[in-house]
């Protein structure tokens, strides 16, 4: 079973190369941001349904960039996480 921390107060978010977040979304136990520079989707937390996009169902308190969209060329313009899902506007 894997732990995810769950943290009451706002904390510092460490992305690589410290990109510009254009948006951000919150579902019931994980985030997902949208970088402005690229629409880059990182996404992090609770992953038991596949909601984090990875094409798993593996949980991370690290955010991790969304490989398969990068992989297509594609751009996201918008994010909005559900409970247990997250959709995206390319």
């Amino acid at each position: 079973a894997s732990f995810i921390s769950i943290q009451a107060f706002p904390a510092l978010l460490d992305l690589p190369q410290d990109p510009e977040v254009s948006a951000v979304s919150c579902g019931s136990r994980h985030t997902a941001v949208v970088t402005r520079e690229y629409g880059e989707l990182y996404t992090w937390g609770w992953g038991k349904y596949g909601q984090l996009g990875h094409g798993n169902n593996v949980s991370s308190d690290q955010a991790r960039r969304v490989e398969h969209l990068v992989a297509e060329g594609l751009r996201v313009e918008e994010v909005v996480c559900g409970p247990w899902t997250t959709y995206v506007r390319v």
